[in-house]
């Protein structure tokens, strides 16, 4: 009788615990940081330690968590072959590329090459560096952003969410009936399953955090637009350009429109016709109905017979 009551009052301490655990996620996920109190078995102290039930766990997130992105853009002769440059150096240094882009050159659009790399965190700079030297760098923009506090709270609430499946675990071994094994066998996929959705936040954090993100793109020369003229010339050079530049794109857009405006002349044509045909007829019933207005009543041959008749 005594094990038959203790195994229920574990199963309902699983759940409470369970029910503590869920508030903490979702706790956590609303404010975007973890309130005081939400994880009862581990919390991060101030000096980047963990305490768990009264003891110190060393080697919690102790250092700033950065996750850096950028972009960068050159003007080479052969954006193609820098591009092949580029992966070499990426590899290189224990980088990989994500996506990669080509577009070769043809009679209307220039050569073009684009890169999605991601490079380690420490060896960004050096490998900026190095992209640089493979063309004339057009722009460059570095974003950093601190999720230390994030990677802290993913941390802390996998570490509440393993002790909770651990425990259910320990009370799934002691399960006296059926019921008892299904209400903890509930419980622990509810918690497993958060733990699991945690975890790969966690390892995508990480992957972002250890590589850098770099999308560059190598263009061809003259792509890119040259700073505005300083001289004279150089200003009457850029305006016989733009204006050469105006009259070849005017060009084509007037080749595009050519067949639709003949068709469109076609159309009118046949409309005008039609108007210009309706008001002539028009005019000559009018002119008919005026001549005959003009020449007066016309006498009836037939009321001229039956009158004399009468008579």
């Amino acid at each position: 009788m005594k094990r038959a009551f203790t195994v229920p009052a574990l199963v309902l301490a699983a759940l409470l615990l369970a029910g503590c655990s869920s508030g903490m996620t979702s706790g956590s996920d609303s404010g975007g940081s973890m309130s005081e109190g939400s994880v009862g078995e581990i919390a991060p102290m101030q000096d980047g330690t963990v305490q768990d039930g009264g003891g110190f766990v060393p080697g919690a997130v102790s250092e700033r968590a950065v996750i850096t992105t950028g972009t960068v853009s050159l003007t080479s002769a052969d954006p193609i072959g820098a591009a092949d440059d580029a992966i070499k150096l990426v590899t290189g240094a224990g980088g990989r590329i994500d996506n990669r882009s080509e577009q070769p050159a043809t009679e209307t659009q220039p050569a073009r090459a684009t890169l999605v790399i991601r490079v380690p965190a420490e060896q960004l700079d050096t490998v900026l560096d190095k992209i640089k030297q493979l063309g004339l760098v057009n722009t460059v923009s570095l974003n950093a952003s601190d999720v230390t506090q994030q990677k802290q709270d993913v941390e802390a609430r996998i570490a509440a969410l393993q002790t909770s499946v651990d425990r259910l675990l320990v009370l799934m071994a002691s399960a006296a009936n059926t019921a008892d094994l299904i209400a903890i066998e509930s419980a622990l996929s509810s918690r497993q399953a958060e733990l699991d959705s945690l975890t790969a936040q966690r390892d995508y954090l990480d992957d972002q955090i250890d590589y850098s993100t770099l999308s560059v793109d190598f263009v061809s020369e003259g792509t890119v637009a040259q700073g505005d003229p300083d001289t004279f010339w150089d200003g009457l050079l850029a305006g016989w350009n733009s204006l050469l530049a105006f009259l070849g794109g005017f060009i084509v857009v007037l080749g595009v429109l050519l067949p639709w405006l003949l068709l469109l002349a076609v159309i009118a044509a046949i409309v005008l016709a039609i108007v210009l045909a309706a008001r002539r007829s028009s005019r000559r019933r009018a002119a008919e109905r005026d001549a005959a207005l003009l020449a007066g009543p016309v006498a009836d041959p037939t009321a001229a017979e039956t009158e004399d008749v009468q008579q």
